[in-house]
């Protein structure tokens, strides 16, 4: 039995994550703004919601350490994540990005990790197994080609973090792991089954499946084992 933490767990990849990842006496903790639909499952693995607006990432880091309390933190996922608006689509504009939306974009994204991890650490050394996971994207690679300026650079500095997190963490034997995938078939739900995204998508984005067996692999791994980064393309995409 183990706790998990996931941070972006109310839609999309993280309500995904929360679903597959987890085992039959597992418990985990659902970091969002909003109430995770996977609350409502019954099957044999406990859930619990922390209310936390991840924008406000003082406050959200405070908050999800003191509703964790002492209890150990096995796996830590963060997928929290935003972008700009037409992000991914020919009329994304950073001329017309508005100074609120970069800022918040950074803080969800980037800041909301460092500080929420910082604040996990005592709940971290606790696991006798711990590992720790944050979703970062192809577009934090170099000439990605991507052009959404404040994501782009948020997935950038996620990776930077995880490198140096992980020389924080050496001693304490916690591995750190960036996750680098392409587009992902998100808007599918994980009960559909991969096939139904593969079929709707036309093999263009990733199942959310294969996201979760690559995580569950990470799970089953011993401390002794560091992977450092998986990148992930589709095979249509111009990294594969």
């Amino acid at each position: 039995m183990a706790n998990i933490a996931i941070f972006g767990a109310s839609r999309g990849v993280g309500l995904g994550f929360s679903v597959g990842l987890p085992d039959a006496g597992d418990t985990v903790f659902l970091i969002s703004r909003t109430r995770p639909p996977s609350l409502d499952r019954a099957d044999q693995v406990s859930r619990v919601w922390i209310p936390a607006d991840l924008s406000l990432t003082q406050t959200a880091a405070v908050k999800v350490a003191e509703a964790i309390g002492d209890r150990a933190v096995d796996f830590l996922f963060y997928n929290a994540g935003i972008w700009e608006e037409n992000a991914f689509e020919p009329t994304y504009s950073f001329e017309q990005s508005t100074l609120e939306e970069m800022e918040q974009i950074i803080q969800v994204n980037l800041l909301a990790a460092i500080l929420c991890t910082h604040r996990l650490l005592p709940n971290l050394k606790r696991s006798s197994n711990p590992r720790v996971v944050y979703m970062s994207s192809l577009s934090g690679l170099d000439n990605s080609g991507a052009p959404e300026v404040a994501n782009t650079a948020s997935k950038f500095g996620l990776r930077g973090v995880v490198h140096a997190l992980r020389e924080c963490l050496r001693e304490h034997r916690i591995p750190v792991t960036s996750l680098n995938p392409g587009s992902i078939a998100a808007e599918i739900a994980y009960e559909a089954g991969a096939e139904a995204a593969i079929q709707t998508y036309n093999s263009r984005q990733i199942p959310m499946q294969d996201l979760v067996l690559l995580l569950r692999c990470l799970r089953q791994l011993s401390r002794v084992s560091c992977v450092k980064e998986i990148d992930i393309p589709a095979m249509s995409d111009r990294y594969a």
